[in-house]
Order: C-alpha cells, then sequence, then structure tokens
C-alpha cells in the first residue's frame, strides 16, 4: 500500500474520482434528507389522525410510511456504495487517518441498524399494534436519522477542522477520537444539515400536493398533505437563515481562504463589500453588485473589518473561485426565494384565517421542491470544493489521498449507470404508489376513531 501511495494517480483519474465522489455524495445527501425529517412529519400526521379522528390524516400516514420504506432502501444502497468508495477511492485519507475518523463512522453504523429495526417494526405493526404504541416505535426511527446525520456531517467537518491527533514524521500519533469528533466546525455544520434536511423534505412534499391542487385537487386529503410538510419548512427557513449566519461566521473564522473564494476577494483589504453575482476572470471579480462594507460587516460584526483575500497564498492552494462562488451565490438566492415563499405563506394564512390556494402560490409552492434540492446540493459543493485542494484541510491533499491505480474512470461510468438505474426504480415505484390507494383497504372513519390518544 505505501509503494502505491507513493505513486501519483492521473489527472483523468484524479478527475474520475472527484466526479464519482460528488455524485455518490450528491445523491445520497438528498434521501438522507428524508431519512432525517419524513419520519417526524409522517409520526405528527398520525398523532394528529388519532387525536382528531380525522381519516385524512390516517391515510396521509399510512401513504407517507410506505414511501418512507421505499426511500429508505434506496438510501441503504447509496450509503453502502459511499462507504465502499471512501476506502477504494481515498485510501491516503482513510489508510492514514481512519484511527482518528473511524468513531462517528461506526456510530453512524449502530443509528443506521436502530433505524432500520424500528422501522420494519413500524411498517408491520399498522393495524397490529396499539395506536401508542405504533407512534411510541417511530421515534427511534427519528432520534437514529437526526443521530445518523449528526455522526456523518461529524467526520466531514473534521476534513474542515482535523483535530484530534498529532503528526510524527508523517504518522498520526496521540488519536484523540472525541475531539476529532466535536470539531469546532461540527456544530454548524451539523445544525446547518438538520435545518436543510427538514426544508427539502418539507418543501418536496408539499410540492407533490401543490401540483395535485393545481390540477383541480381541492379535497381536504390534499389540503393537508401540502399545509403540513409546508408548514415545517416555512418554519425551518427563517431558522436556517440564522444558522448560515452562524456557519458564515466560522468560515471567516477558521477558512478565511474559503471566504475569500465564496466572495471573489483577491486582495486583503478592510471594509470589504460584499458581491451579488459576478464572475472571476484574470485574478478579480468582474461584473458584480457590490454593496460597500457589508462582507466586513457580516463577517467579523465590524464594517471596517480585515478580510483575507486569496492572494494570500499560493495559487496552486486555493480553491476554484468560480464554482464555489456561483455555488454559493445560488445557494443564498434559492434560499431568499425559499424565505419568501414562506413569508407569503404566513401572511397570507394571518389574513385570510385559512391556508392559501391561491394559483400563482401554489405554482411557487412546486417550485420550492426542487429549489430546495438545488440549494442542498449548492451548499455542499461551496462546502467540499471550498476546502479545495485539501481532503484534510491543512494536512492532505486531495491528489495524496487517491487511490493511484488506474481504472477509475471505468468505475465512474459503472457508478454512473447505478445511479441512472436507481433513480429510475425509485421514480417508478414513487409513482405506482401515488397511483394506489393510500392503502391496500383504506380504514373507516370508525376504525380511526375507535382508539383516540390523548
Amino acid at each position: 500500500m505505501e509503494m502505491l501511495l507513493a505513486e501519483a494517480a492521473t489527472p483523468a483519474d484524479l478527475g474520475a474520482a472527484r466526479v464519482q465522489m460528488a455524485i455518490s455524495l450528491g445523491w445520497h445527501i438528498v434521501i438522507a434528507s428524508f431519512g432525517v425529517a419524513m419520519p417526524a412529519i409522517t409520526l405528527f400526521v398520525e398523532w394528529r389522525g388519532h387525536k382528531t379522528g380525522e381519516v385524512e390524516y390516517r391515510l396521509l400516514a399510512r401513504r407517507w410510511a410506505r414511501a418512507m420504506g421505499v426511500l429508505f432502501a434506496v438510501g441503504a444502497v447509496s450509503g453502502t456504495i459511499l462507504s465502499f468508495e471512501m476506502g477504494l477511492l481515498w485510501p491516503g485519507l482513510m489508510g492514514t487517518y481512519g484511527e482518528v475518523i473511524g468513531l462517528p463512522f461506526t456510530l453512524e453504523g449502530f443509528a443506521f441498524f436502530v433505524e432500520a429495526i424500528f422501522l420494519g417494526i413500524y411498517l408491520y405493526g399498522w393495524d397490529r399494534l396499539s395506536p401508542r404504541v405504533h407512534m411510541w416505535s417511530a421515534v427511534p426511527i427519528l432520534i437514529a436519522g437526526v443521530a445518523g446525520t449528526f455522526f456523518v456531517v461529524s467526520a466531514n467537518a473534521w476534513m474542515n477542522q482535523p483535530r484530534g491527533f498529532d503528526l510524527e514524521n508523517g504518522k498520526v500519533v496521540g488519536v484523540d477520537p472525541w475531539a476529532a469528533m466535536f470539531n469546532p466546525a461540527t456544530p454548524p455544520q451539523s445544525v446547518h444539515m438538520l435545518v436543510a434536511a427538514f426544508m427539502v423534505t418539507g418543501f418536496c412534499m408539499a410540492a407533490v400536493y401543490a401540483v395535485g391542487m393545481l390540477r383541480g385537487r381541492r379535497d381536504r386529503y390534499h389540503r393537508i398533505g401540502f399545509v403540513v410538510p409546508f408548514t415545517v419548512a416555512a418554519i425551518m427557513a427563517p431558522v436556517q437563515v440564522g444558522v448560515g449566519d452562524w456557519a458564515a461566521h466560522f468560515v471567516a473564522d477558521y477558512q478565511p481562504v474559503k471566504l475569500a473564494a465564496m466572495e471573489g476577494v483577491y486582495e486583503t483589504e478592510r471594509g470589504v463589500p460584499l458581491h451579488i453575482g459576478g464572475v472571476a476572470v484574470d485574478g478579480e471579480l468582474r461584473y458584480a453588485i457590490e454593496i460597500p462594507n457589508a462582507l466586513s460587516l457580516l463577517a467579523h460584526w465590524d464594517p471596517n473589518a480585515e478580510i483575507k483575500g486569496l492572494n494570500e497564498v499560493p495559487e496552486e492552494d486555493r480553491p476554484p473561485v468560480n464554482v464555489v462562488h456561483l455555488s454559493f451565490q445560488l445557494m443564498v438566492a434559492l434560499g431568499s426565494a425559499m424565505l419568501a415563499v414562506a413569508a407569503w405563506f404566513a401572511f397570507l394564512w394571518w389574513r385570510r384565517k385559512a391556508p392559501p390556494e391561491g394559483k400563482w402560490f401554489l405554482v411557487a409552492a412546486a417550485l420550492c421542491g426542487p429549489a430546495a434540492v438545488l440549494a442542498l446540493e449548492s451548499g455542499w459543493t461551496t462546502t467540499e470544493v471550498g476546502r479545495q485542494p485539501w481532503v484534510v484541510y491543512g494536512s492532505l491533499r486531495t491528489l495524496d489521498a487517491v487511490n493511484p491505480a488506474p481504472g477509475l474512470t471505468v468505475g465512474l461510468v459503472t457508478v454512473l449507470l447505478v445511479y441512472a438505474g436507481l433513480t429510475a426504480a425509485t421514480v417508478f415505484v414513487l409513482r405506482r404508489l401515488a397511483r394506489d390507494r393510500p392503502v391496500p383497504v383504506a380504514p373507516q372513519e370508525s376504525d380511526v376513531t375507535e382508539a383516540p390518544v390523548p
């Protein structure tokens, strides 16, 4: 292994490894978001069904639970692919630092098994367990989903702020896995991801029913199916603004080069403006709208604070500016648009004392689904590409971590085919579920109301 790692991967193989990891992570992170938030939304709807006696809540919970099972299954497949890719594509990372970041991956495995066990109980327990016991069986699913996400994100946060080890003659010594897991980047990254998961799940679930309502299905079943998840996402939208500000302050303090790339700042100076739009060309950001002193103010609460520029570090230590800058701009733009739709929703409901159902609002709400997914992908692009050229920030370059064995391009093509098939199968199954009756035998209202839960 040491002889192999001493060699260098070709640019084509390095590019293939990066693209393969990006596709795998980008695909999995969307499915994982549903695994975090969908159990909570489904559990709430089931509880409301028992409390109010309305059959629509029960039918929605039953249908969402079935979709949850499908998404968990495909998420297990994509998560397994990612775990293999960590070792196969990046032996320089796992071979050197595996003992440092192994703890969160191990704990995530336990969380996954807990989630799988109780999801099976929850799905099998319909009409076999009492309402109270059945709902309690969903609580470990929710806890395990949140915990698993925290563990994985903490490992990624460690890559941004490595802690819990010392290097002596190129070897890792003095390992403290707990310090590694609870590094300075863990709190803002994990909270940012968890809030994003609820936004993605809520907006995507609501988008399905918004489209149905635009097609004339204005029954109570569709209204509840829209309002509940959209309300969850709308509540999280302003929360994410605060969490995003927290994350931006962290980047300013701990990763100034990433901040410079996000904003296209090349020269170190004070009172730096905030840039809206723009493209980096020949070492400067062009065509951007500037808000004077705003970046210094937002980054350090001081309009005259100094912002470190990209020219402070060698060119080979800089991330690709346009990729980071444009992905960050897209994330902020989409987040702002979703926040505006959430405010629109709140205002109309406050004014009319009823959920809004106007055509243009429903169009905007339906668009929030894909917008949330795109914002999530843009945010992760900013996080991951902004760390480049380091896979472990300041300690291990991506080029030194990649597998030097030839043929990684073949692996990329194989993974593309796998994910194309997985995507097609997932869409097919979910569409079949959408066309079916909510449950094989829809419960009667008497069945729903016979065992209310306080």
